[in-house]
């Protein structure tokens, strides 16, 4: 998956696409080719697998899927009208438009995958991903550290139920120390 696609890249994808597969709506065809045709428009064009929760997104599919033949949301509306997507993309062309497209073998085609981008919600899951993922480590690091405390006490008291000085000596030590870590 790449970050940055260039609009010749998007435009030989598309034409490979169109020559190849047969969409389930022809308007949908029509529209991907009219995308093709204004460099401005196909700057803003982004292919991802995953278009949930997009501002605005398209959704198409070939005969070969059994899929939903054409979706287009914007903010929280969806809708299936070919000629309503068109609209909007006219009225508002400096807005990002993400498609999604299902055809068969979609997953391991690699002309597809070359274009494929980072779905922008995807980095957002990722970073909080990362960072959940950095508070467990933390949680973990204290909750072991607390446990090993814990030990130390019990190994503590039976060293001074033994009258072992050396070892309590290294003990607290031990227990000073790992008391000062977890500050």
């Amino acid at each position: 998956m790449s970050n940055s696609v260039t609009v010749s890249e998007k435009k030989q994808f598309i034409n490979w696409f169109l020559n190849r597969y047969e969409l389930q709506k022809k308007e949908a065809a029509w529209l991907l080719s009219y995308l093709s045709s204004d460099e401005q428009l196909l700057k803003r064009v982004h292919f991802v697998d995953y278009v949930e929760n997009l501002p605005k997104a398209i959704l198409m599919s070939t005969k070969c899927v059994k899929k939903p033949s054409f979706q287009f949301k914007k903010k929280k509306r969806l809708g299936t009208d070919v000629e309503s997507a068109y609209f909007d993309i006219k009225s508002f062309p400096n807005e990002d438009i993400y498609i999604g497209l299902y055809f068969k073998g979609c997953a391991s085609c690699p002309e597809f995958a070359a274009v494929l981008e980072v779905n922008p919600l995807e980095k957002q899951d990722l970073a909080q991903d990362q960072l959940l993922s950095l508070f467990a480590e933390m949680f973990l690091d204290h909750t072991m550290k607390e446990f090993h405390k814990k030990e130390l006490y019990v190994q503590i008291d039976q060293s001074l139920e033994d009258r072992d000085e050396e070892r309590f000596a290294t003990l607290t030590a031990e227990l000073r120390k790992l008391e000062k870590d977890m500050i």
